[in-house]
């Protein structure tokens, strides 16, 4: 269903990019944001919606690229890389090009309008992931990674307002199909956070997976 010179292109030019990035944005995170992307296309094609399904994997595979530059202002980066690629206008025109740079500038989740288009609005959603304990591992990974100066304690309490003030009802994560996977498993995760006792155990799990050598102290 994607053209087989742009799926080519993408595959050996710019996804290997991941490789050099974060834990939280590696291959494996992009290649969650193609999948889910697709099937968010698949459930608007199936409700009479038509979508362009090149855009959609493309843009999925370009969004985070700007990771280069650091997180900041990773989806304004990213949506200059795709614009200055010098292959896709081979494959798009102009006024898909510009669609598919705002959809990637729009997918940042703290971000405080919502997106220009059904195609941001795709890879917004794609870009949730909403795994319950791959959300709560990859907030203790990004605190042991920004906040070197915090002990056991203050990284699990970071960890725990983090989640509230994105997850939590009210929080900044928005979504954008009641319909979608991600709704039921937001939903989910709520109901983890609520339950202190099952919340307090996760992320002592996690931490003696991240930090193997201080499992039952503060740094």
């Amino acid at each position: 269903m994607i053209n087989p010179q742009l799926k080519a292109y993408i595959e050996t030019e710019i996804l290997p990019r991941y490789t050099h990035f974060d834990k939280a944005h590696q291959l494996d995170h992009i290649g969650t944001v193609i999948a889910q992307s697709a099937a968010l296309a698949d459930m608007l094609e199936a409700q009479g919606t038509a979508v362009d399904r090149d855009m959609v994997y493309t843009i999925a595979a370009y969004h985070d690229l700007g990771i280069v530059n650091g997180r900041d202002n990773h989806h304004i980066d990213s949506g200059k890389i795709l614009m200055a690629d010098p292959m896709l206008p081979r494959f798009f025109s102009p006024e898909q090009l510009l669609i598919m740079k705002e959809a990637v500038e729009d997918h940042r989740a703290s971000a405080k309008s919502a997106p220009r288009s059904l195609y941001g609005r795709i890879v917004a959603e794609a870009d949730r992931q909403i795994d319950p304990r791959t959300i709560v591992v990859r907030t203790v990974q990004y605190g042991l990674e920004h906040y070197p100066q915090l002990d056991k304690a203050g990284h699990l309490a970071r960890a725990k307002a983090h989640l509230a003030e994105k997850y939590g009802k009210g929080g900044y994560l928005k979504l954008w199909f009641a319909e979608s996977e991600n709704a039921r498993k937001l939903a989910e995760l709520r109901r983890m956070m609520a339950d202190t006792e099952a919340m307090d155990s996760l992320l002592e799990e996690i931490w003696k997976e991240e930090m193997p050598g201080q499992a039952g102290h503060d740094e």
